[in-house]
């Protein structure tokens, strides 16, 4: 029997180590045909990083049962490979112990409660994924996933767990554990219960037969892997290290505010400019990193609103499609029909929102939404090729400075009737103003924002805040260029835009609309404009806090909040808004089940608010639902493309008798405004 396992493990471990070392030579020259991206500043805090993220499980943990459970697999996987070298050494000592440290109680009970939780943790990870399986349709999670490939890495795991088990208790059986019963104490029951009967022959053989499968086990998982380079399942134990550590932002925050410029001179572009994503190559090697890192486990397709309502987009599969790509090391065009020949269907790209669900959840800090704007870009800049009703935003972006081709003249209308005068900055802003009051096209423009901005305005007002606006000289920001896909729009638009603010003197400003919020403070530095940009929700918060806005006025109302993306998962701005309802008196808040990073879209975002939603539920109604589901009688918000969508969806849901007909969508200045007002006469 010694023979017999020795050859068998000796034959196992050579076809694994070699298989293993061929592929992973390969994935090093796949990668190599990425673009180049310097992803090396700050290598302090990307070690903290690290650390934090693998060690601590932080990202895992936003799951708190999976995330516990796959902490103690993980623990198990590194720790317990001390025990695959006691195995090969059973071989030919059975009984063999580490020298000095084989006997030492702490090391002894160590190993017994890891292969233990390991153990454990494997059994709850398999429940999970069992518990997802089972809801139907686009609940589960797991759906598109290679499940055969995660099986069987879990029955892997499983099969080592018990293996370990298997051989403490042969040696506690033969009394060849030097460990007592309160230390080993599943080994100690396992020998002393079960194999205790067997012969001293018998326990030597089953040694040798046990420490084989054990090795068998573990070398043909490596073979295996070797052989199907998509099993990100498996192979993100070893490459997710390497992602969180060359991740976007080195401190630990998720990739989302900002996007990356493209690293092209639009005056002279160069002859090899690439602008986007046209083939796999024109991804980074970062990019080619993420879609091999890929686990498959659905977070973020079980976030997504675009998934959750029925539309083609799953970023998993969507990852999933790109990193079977990389891997075939074509060079056919990435966006196309399926029977065409392409990789991703064009609907699968204009579906996503960029609400940053995906990469919020995400447990090995992919960049999903950084790789769709990516082949955005090269749609619109190359191919011309994007839903044909976003072509007029583009045009009046482009003509008239707004998305609805308004003239400039009207950005003043909000202002009429307003007691007191709102100031317009003419060539410089006067020492005396301390807030440049960023309106936005929608503030300034939309009949329902111009609500929320005449509150805002009146609030500053009463604060005795002193704000100025453009007026006629305000423009987009670009924020629905640049999420298009449409670079250079959008550095058009921001370059005069930084250019006017340099000009004026621009220092202190607050934004209506977090879309422009995130453009002014995240990505205008990029083009030399750097401010401290607050949020309107930011600065009426700290109003209140110091007591400079007192609300008076009883709101007997219930209010739910809907978080705008780019407020809180882009920008992380949770608090704010809630601390401004809840210095409302008589105001009675209650959470949607989605809220804070698990909010969920408006459907507004990634310049959908101009693309027609043709497929599946609308994202607006999906989430309309949610929040009605609740009985309120306000639905709140911070964001005007939110308040137009939420308030389209309750305006259809009253319509057709599905909601109550006082049931109004706001913004929370507005809430706070009418608290500081005195009450109606009875």
């Amino acid at each position: 029997m010694q023979l017999t396992a020795i050859l068998v493990s000796m034959v196992a471990t050579v076809v694994g180590i070699v298989l293993v070392g061929r592929t992973a030579a390969t994935m090093i020259r796949t990668l190599r045909r990425g673009r180049p991206v310097s992803r090396t500043d700050s290598p302090g805090a990307r070690t903290a990083t690290l650390v934090r993220e693998v060690g601590g499980h932080t990202r895992m943990l936003k799951w708190s049962v999976p995330g516990a459970a796959h902490w103690f697999v993980m623990v198990g996987f590194v720790v317990l490979v001390l025990t695959l070298v006691e195995a090969y050494v059973e071989l030919f000592r059975p009984g063999w112990d580490y020298p000095g440290l084989g006997s030492n109680p702490v090391y002894g009970l160590g190993i017994e409660l890891v292969a233990l939780t390991t153990l454990v943790g494997i059994l709850v990870l398999i429940a999970v994924r069992q518990s997802w399986m089972r809801r139907p349709g686009r609940g589960n999670r797991f759906e598109g996933s290679q499940t055969w490939m995660a099986y069987y890495v879990e029955g892997t795991v499983l099969v080592v767990a018990l293996c370990i088990f298997a051989l403490r208790g042969l040696r506690a059986a033969d009394g060849a554990l030097p460990y007592s019963h309160g230390i080993a104490f599943v080994s100690w029951w396992l020998g002393r219960s079960v194999l205790g009967a067997l012969s001293h022959r018998t326990l030597v053989d089953a040694i040798y037969l046990v420490a084989m499968v054990k090795i068998v086990v573990s070398m043909a998982w490596f073979a295996v892997i070797a052989v199907n380079l998509s099993m990100g399942v498996a192979w993100h134990r070893f490459l997710a290290p390497f992602n969180i550590w060359f991740k976007r932002n080195p401190s630990g925050g998720v990739a989302l505010g900002p996007l990356l410029p493209l690293d092209v001179d639009f005056e002279d572009p160069a002859e090899d400019a690439v602008l986007g994503a046209g083939t796999i190559n024109d991804f980074t090697w970062k990019g080619l990193l993420d879609f091999a890192t890929c686990t498959e486990c659905g977070r973020c397709q079980s976030q997504c609103p675009a998934w959750n309502t029925e539309k083609p987009l799953s970023p998993k599969l969507l990852v999933m499609a790109l990193r079977d790509e990389m891997y075939a090391g074509s060079e056919r065009p990435l966006i196309g029909l399926l029977e065409d020949g392409g990789v991703i269907e064009p609907d699968v790209l204009w579906s996503c929102t960029t609400c940053g669900a995906c990469v919020e959840q995400c447990p090995v800090d992919i960049e999903h939404v950084d790789h769709i704007l990516d082949l955005r870009r090269f749609q619109v800049m190359v191919e011309s090729s994007f839903p044909s009703e976003a072509g007029p935003m583009l045009r009046n972006l482009e003509n008239k400075g707004n998305p609805w081709g308004l003239n400039d003249s009207a950005r003043l209308a909000w202002t009429e009737g307003l007691p007191f005068e709102v100031r317009v900055v003419e060539d410089r802003i006067p020492d005396d103003v301390e807030y440049l009051f960023w309106v936005g096209c929608a503030g300034a423009l939309e009949d329902r924002s111009r609500k929320s901005t005449r509150a805002i305005a009146e609030l500053l007002n009463a604060a005795g805040v002193s704000f100025a606006i453009l007026g006629p000289r305000e423009s987009c920001t670009g924020d629905p260029a640049r999420r298009i896909g449409n670079e250079y729009l959008f550095q058009l638009l921001a370059a005069a835009n930084v250019s006017l603010l340099n000009e004026i003197g621009a220092r202190k400003i607050v934004a209506m609309c977090p879309h422009c919020f995130n453009s002014l403070a995240n990505e205008y530095p990029q083009l030399g404009g750097t401010y401290e940009v607050v949020h309107h929700t930011q600065l009426l918060g700290r109003l209140v806090e110091e007591g400079r806005l007192v609300p008076v006025t009883p709101a007997d109302q219930k209010v739910t909040y809907h978080d705008p993306c780019y407020l809180g998962r882009h920008n992380k701005v949770y608090t704010p808004p809630r601390d401004i309802l809840a210095a409302v008196p008589g105001l009675r808040t209650e959470e949607m089940h989605r809220c804070k990073e698990r909010g969920f879209c408006c459907g507004a975002g990634g310049a959908r608010m101009w693309m027609e939603e043709r497929i599946g539920k609308r994202i607006n109604v999906e989430r309309v639902d949610e929040a009605l589901s609740l009985d309120p009688d306000v639905v709140s918000t911070a964001c005007p493309f939110c308040l137009v969508m939420l308030g389209d969806a309750v305006t259809a849901k009253q319509a057709a008798g599905e909601a109550r007909a006082d049931v109004e969508v706001v913004d929370v200045a507005q809430l706070l405004v009418r608290s500081l007002r005195p009450a109606p006469p009875p």
